[in-house]
C-alpha cells in the first residue's frame, strides 16, 4: 500500500497500547482514524488525545466478540468516511492463567476466543466484502502474537496459533482475486503494554473462577518474571512503527520480536519440519 493521505484505518482495542500506538501512527500519516474499544471511559481519553495532535478521529464503543457490535462500527466507518481502506483486527486479551487446559472453566475458553479469535472473524466478515468491492489498494493487519509461532501456550497460544493460520487463508484468498488489499499478521514479542490485566474488561455474564486465596510461589515467581518482560519489552510505538512498514512493503509476517522469541520460533519450526518432539521447557524458564 503506497497511499496512506486522506484514506480511512480502523483499529479496534484503540485505546491503549499497540492499538493506541496504530491510531498515532497512521493518524501522523495524514489518515483518518476509527478509534473502536470495549472500555468506553479509556476510548474516550485516547480518543481526546489523538484529536489534540490534529488527527481527524472518531470513537466508537464496539465489543469485538459479537457481530452486531462490529457491524455496527463498520456502517460507522462508512457513514462517516465513505470507505476503509486499513482494517486493523487489533483487539484482544490475555486469559486462562497457569492451568493445565483440562483444569480451564469453559468460560476462559469462550471469552478469550471470542475476543482475540472471533473478533477477528468478526471484522474480516464486516468489512472485507466492502474494502473487496472499493476496488482499492487497501490492507488487513490482524494482531496475534509470538505465541501463535510458538509452541503450545494454553488458551491465548490457541488463539493465536488461529489468528495466524486465518491471516495466511486471508492473504491466500485475496491474492487468488487479484485484489489490491494486502494482510499482514502481526506476531510480537514483549511489548510494554497492560494486557496482563485483561479481567477489567471480562463480561459478567463470563465470570472466570475466584482468585485463589494462596498463589504458589513458583507460579507468582512466574508471573511476575512475565511481567518484569513486558515492561522492558518494546515500546507500542515501536510495534506501530513496524506495522506500517509491513503495510508499505506488502508483507505478510510482521514480528517485531527480541532475539530470544525468533530463536524459539525457528526451533519449533525446525521441529515440526523434523518431526521432532520439542522441549517440555517453558520459554520463561530459557531465558
Amino acid at each position: 500500500m503506497e497511499e496512506f493521505k486522506d484514506r480511512t484505518a480502523v483499529i479496534t482495542g484503540a485505546a491503549s497500547g499497540i492499538g493506541y500506538a496504530l491510531a498515532e501512527r497512521f493518524g501522523a500519516e495524514g489518515m483518518n482514524v476509527v478509534m473502536a474499544d470495549v472500555e468506553e471511559p479509556a476510548l474516550e481519553a485516547a480518543h481526546n488525545r489523538l484529536s489534540d495532535l490534529g488527527v481527524n478521529a472518531i470513537a466508537v464503543k464496539a465489543d469485538v466478540s459479537q457481530l452486531e457490535q462490529v457491524q455496527a462500527l463498520a456502517d460507522r466507518a462508512y457513514d462517516e468516511y465513505g470507505a476503509v481502506h486499513i482494517l486493523c483486527n487489533n483487539a484482544g486479551v490475555g486469559g486462562g492463567g497457569m492451568k493445565p487446559l483440562w483444569e480451564q472453566p469453559l468460560n476462559n475458553w469462550r471469552w478469550v476466543m471470542g475476543v482475540n479469535l472471533w473478533g477477528v472473524i468478526h471484522g474480516i466478515h464486516a468489512f472485507l466484502p466492502r474494502m473487496v468491492a472499493q476496488a482499492t489498494e487497501g490492507h488487513v493487519v490482524n494482531t496475534a502474537s509470538s505465541a501463535g509461532l510458538l509452541q503450545g501456550s494454553g488458551i491465548y497460544g490457541v488463539t493465536k496459533h488461529a489468528v495466524v493460520s486465518l491471516s495466511e487463508g486471508l492473504y491466500q484468498d485475496l491474492a487468488g482475486l487479484e485484489s489490491e488489499i494486502g494482510v499482514s499478521v502481526l506476531c510480537p514479542g514483549f511489548v510494554d503494554t497492560n494486557i496482563t490485566e485483561s479481567e477489567r474488561n471480562r463480561p459478567e455474564e463470563l465470570p472466570g473462577d475466584a482468585p485463589p486465596e494462596h498463589i504458589p510461589e513458583e507460579i507468582q515467581q512466574r508471573i511476575e518474571m512475565f511481567r518484569g518482560l513486558l515492561k522492558s519489552g518494546y515500546r507500542p510505538s515501536e510495534v506501530a512503527d513496524a506495522v506500517f512498514e509491513g503495510v508499505r512493503e506488502s508483507k505478510l509476517y510482521v514480528v517485531p520480536a527480541q532475539p530470544m522469541i525468533k530463536e524459539g520460533i525457528r526451533s519449533r519450526l525446525d521441529n515440526v519440519a523434523n518431526e521432532r518432539n520439542p522441549s517440555t521447557d517453558r520459554l520463561l524458564d530459557r531465558r
